[in-house]
């Protein structure tokens, strides 16, 4: 049984999907040398952007292990950025 082949990857997702990469490195690095904290809303904008931007490629490349590691990790982001939002 042969895999079928991707659709080709749009050029905005393949953007999307180095920005994300380049947003999560950043978010963790920055975390790391204590520049940002966990808490922080910039870090969670970063990872939840991130995460969208490489979940958007592992869409389109039917990546399916991948994407699901992204939508989560972007659910979380999301959850700690509305958090403080909530009542």
């Amino acid at each position: 049984m042969t895999a079928s082949a991707p659709p080709p990857c749009p050029r905005a997702a393949g953007f999307a999907g180095w920005y994300g990469t380049a947003a999560i490195l950043a978010a963790y690095a920055l975390s790391s040398f204590g520049v940002l904290q966990s808490a922080d809303r910039v870090y969670q904008a970063l990872n939840l952007t991130g995460a969208l931007g490489v979940a958007w490629v592992c869409w389109h490349k039917r990546t399916w292990q991948a994407f699901w590691l992204e939508a989560v990790w972007a659910a979380i982001a999301l959850a700690a950025l509305v958090r403080p939002l909530l009542p």
